[in-house]
């Protein structure tokens, strides 16, 4: 079961999987002689404003994932980028403390995954430019063909190819939908935030999406000046002792500051209980309020591994099969569709390939997020302790004010926050003897003080 000169391959989603996953196909078969038609399912135009061009993201993306893309040819152009982020600083109910990178290739920067909140088309035209649609000008520029349209469903030929039906236009028959190809190949870059899942779930081979949760995304409309004046460069950390709550943040993003909420069960209450605690509000103008709507989402997000994302000349890629925990998704969107790519035009669109080339990509991956699992359930522990919180600090400060030293601990909370390292180099850092023996010196040192 192979990709040859003639094949025909469907995406459906436009996001930043299904848009690489349609690059590094049409890449990778150029390279090796073969000549693919490519058909990319995505009925958003990312060049709008507010929800309907939104992918409900955060919108962070690091200089070494850039750097990555770059050597692959996908160059990001300037107007992309709103903020360069070169520091954190991390917020606890027991102090501050500033966290700046050991290299500039560790820094991060500010996205729109759309074309920006809902009002921001009162700016145009708009400084900014869409990622998401950036990256399907790319892909069609390798020759994707973009399909405007909405899957309805999916089937099985007698052959194992797949049917694609979309849905009717406005003005036809709404009982009838459409056939429009039969495909050689299906990638399902369906994200977990629609309908799309249920489409590989009815095709009935064992897939089940990952174990999802939901966050709190939010743009807030400070002004370009007020930003600036409030945030700096920095992405402002919050590990606060709010039930649920994992951890939250403050982006700069040109006019815009984007709230970031993530947990357990996350909803309305725990994001205004987080915006009115003090941490948070002394970094808001003075008299400033939420928006009574302000632009906000609530995406579920991968918080577990999928069961069997792929069979006979199908495979899932995204959100919807394969993530990283809590951060980074854009980075694992890119790593997850190359190889899938690289899969299918130098193994084959069998299941049997799939296991052998893709599925090790895809456990590495899961594997690695259950370390992150018990480094934020350690921290969820530990953050509800005062003594433990001031020694952290302690550690952070004493790590940023000595040039030489490893500052092991605070470029573990760096790669945690940024998705620039795995889970397991973060735990082996953060766990070393001599970041352990510190924590303990500065919790005696916190102990002490508190019972004076």
């Amino acid at each position: 079961m192979e990709l040859t000169s003639g094949a025909r391959v469907g995406v459906v989603g436009g996001g930043p999987a299904g848009s690489l996953s349609a690059y590094f196909l049409l890449d990778l078969a150029r390279q090796t002689g073969i000549e693919l038609t490519v058909e990319l399912f995505e009925p958003r135009d990312f060049s709008l404003t507010g929800p309907p061009g939104c992918n409900m993201c955060g919108g962070v993306i690091s200089e070494s994932l850039m750097q990555k893309m770059a050597a692959e040819g996908i160059v990001l152009p300037k107007a992309l980028m709103l903020d360069a982020i070169d520091s954190y600083v991390l917020h606890t109910d027991s102090g501050s403390a500033a966290i700046r990178p050991l290299h500039e290739e560790m820094r991060i920067v500010s996205i729109f995954r759309g074309a920006g909140p809902q009002g921001a088309e009162s700016q145009r035209p708009l400084p900014w430019s869409s990622f998401d649609q950036h990256l399907l000008e790319m892909a069609k520029g390798l020759g994707a063909r973009h399909v405007p349209r909405r899957v309805r469903r999916l089937e099985r030929e007698p052959d194992g190819r797949l049917r694609i039906h979309l849905l009717p236009l406005k003005g036809e028959n709404p009982d009838q939908d459409t056939l429009f190809g039969v495909y050689d190949l299906l990638i399902g870059c369906v994200g977990l935030n629609g309908s799309g899942v249920r489409l590989f779930e009815e095709l009935d081979f064992g897939y089940r999406p990952p174990k999802s949760d939901r966050a709190w995304v939010a743009e807030l409309y400070m002004g370009a000046e007020e930003v600036r004046r409030r945030l700096g460069n920095a992405m402002h950390i919050f590990l606060l002792d709010v039930p649920g709550m994992k951890f939250a943040a403050l982006t700069p993003k040109g006019h815009y500051a984007t709230f970031i909420l993530l947990g357990e069960g996350v909803n309305e209450a725990v994001a205004r209980e987080v915006c009115h605690s003090p941490a948070v509000r002394e970094l808001f103008p003075e008299g400033w309020e939420t928006p009574v709507r302000p632009c906000h989402c609530q995406p579920r997000i991968n918080i577990g591994p999928p069961v069997q994302p792929f069979a006979d000349r199908v495979v899932l890629v995204g959100d919807c099969a394969s993530s990283r925990l809590y951060k980074d998704g854009i980075g694992a969107a890119y790593r997850m569709a190359k190889a899938c790519a690289l899969t299918a035009v130098t193994r084959g669109v069998s299941g049997a390939d799939f296991r052998a080339g893709y599925w090790p990509a895809c456990q590495e991956m899961d594997q690695d997020n259950r370390l992150g699992h018990l480094l934020f359930s350690m921290d969820g522990l530990l953050r509800h302790l005062p003594p433990f919180r001031r020694a952290m600090l302690t550690v952070i400060r004493e790590e940023q004010s000595a040039s030489a030293d490893p500052r092991r601990l605070s470029s573990a909370l760096w790669d945690t926050f940024t998705g620039s390292a795995a889970y397991r180099d973060i735990f082996r850092r953060a766990a070393h003897p001599v970041i352990v023996w510190r924590l303990f010196l500065a919790l005696l040192r916190a102990l002490w003080s508190g019972s004076r």
